[in-house]
């Protein structure tokens, strides 16, 4: 730590000894001071934590025009590290590798080592794939905004909230998390091992000059990164049970309806009642060792083929019973309304 850095350091002490002694809980240093990276340029980034708000007063922004570095003492509450805990992101050096150099209460060092540990858990666990995958659904959600952004500037900002996340999602898929900041990024990226190059992708996106061609090479990021991320899913076990009433419900709901919608040559009504199909399919066999079923459907439709499209539903439906069947369901059917009344009322007791 150079000159500069201490003489600020004991000043935030200072300061809160002075003012407000029972607000600050610790203070840490983390970036590049701590990861030995610090050059004359380098700014002091400090971890403040306090306890109650009246901390906020150690809260700084300021420059040091003899040797023009800026500097930003920012105060951090628990909750805050709480929050970074949950891995929502992969931007953990705070919490995680803050060296500590003032704790006027070892309490305050030991709730730190507890949540430091929920989050180390968490990145060694299957419940930082949840994390991953959520980062990654962030990434596609700023992919439709560039896609639906109209100027340069939008499509750029966009972009690069898309690029953000994905970076995020790939550091927690894995169990990691950034400890050096945007400038050794791609660098901690690498060590992945990626089967793509990630800093290639990027600097494609944003080193492109036209909207059509950032959105090409964002879209190319995004698909690369969800070939990567192969979340684990549990296989449930496929029951008779679960099954109940699938079938039965399929045919109430969109089987008649496909025939209608060509009958009338009504092109969305067949479109949306096959779409319905597939969105059930996935539904009901998702995280199975069929939930692949049904997944070709929407392909096959053809707006100039709508009797096409009600076969394509009703063998879809009849492979659907086939895996109802081998999983020993039957399927509900009655000759006539009164037949299913006197099965329906069977189970009342006779007066």
């Amino acid at each position: 730590m150079n000159t500069s850095s201490q003489t600020i350091l004991d000043a935030v002490i200072k300061k809160a000894s002075a003012l407000c002694p029972d607000s600050l809980a610790l203070v840490g240093v983390y970036g590049s001071v701590a990861t030995k990276d610090e050059h004359e340029k380098s700014d002091l980034d400090l971890l403040v934590l306090i306890n109650d708000e009246r901390g906020r007063i150690l809260s700084d922004c300021f420059i040091l025009s003899g040797t023009g570095v800026a500097y930003d003492i920012y105060c951090t509450s628990w909750q805050m590290l709480e929050d970074d805990a949950e891995c929502n992101h992969a931007h953990l050096s705070r919490l995680l590798d803050s060296q500590i150099v003032f704790c006027k209460d070892a309490r305050a060092k030991e709730h730190l080592a507890q949540i430091q540990g929920r989050a180390i858990s968490l990145l060694a666990s299957d419940a930082r794939f949840d994390k991953s995958r959520n980062a990654l659904d962030n990434a596609k959600k700023f992919f439709a905004q560039a896609c639906l952004s109209r100027n340069l500037a939008e499509v750029r900002e966009a972009s690069g909230m898309a690029i953000e996340f994905v970076q995020n999602a790939l550091m927690l898929y894995n169990g990691r998390y950034f400890k050096k900041g945007t400038k050794r990024a791609f660098e901690e990226l690498s060590a992945l091992n990626l089967p793509f190059d990630i800093s290639q992708c990027v600097l494609d996106v944003i080193s492109a000059t036209r909207v059509g061609k950032i959105r090409r090479n964002l879209k190319n990021l995004i698909a690369r990164a969800c070939d990567y991320l192969r979340f684990p899913g549990e296989k449930m076990p496929v029951t008779a049970a679960s099954l109940a009433g699938t079938y039965e419900e399929m045919w109430s709901n969109w089987k008649n309806k496909m025939r209608e919608a060509a009958a009338r040559g009504d092109v969305w009504s067949s479109f949306m009642n096959l779409l319905l199909l597939r969105l059930m399919l996935r539904e009901v066999w998702g995280g199975t060792s069929h939930e692949d079923f049904g997944r070709g459907i929407m392909a096959r439709f053809r707006p100039e083929n709508l009797s096409g499209n009600a076969d394509e539903f009703d063998r879809a439906l009849e492979n659907h019973l086939a895996l109802c069947i081998r999983a020993g369901l039957s399927p509900r059917i009655f000759k006539d309304a009164d037949d299913f009344a006197r099965d329906y009322c069977k189970a009342i007791p006779e007066v």
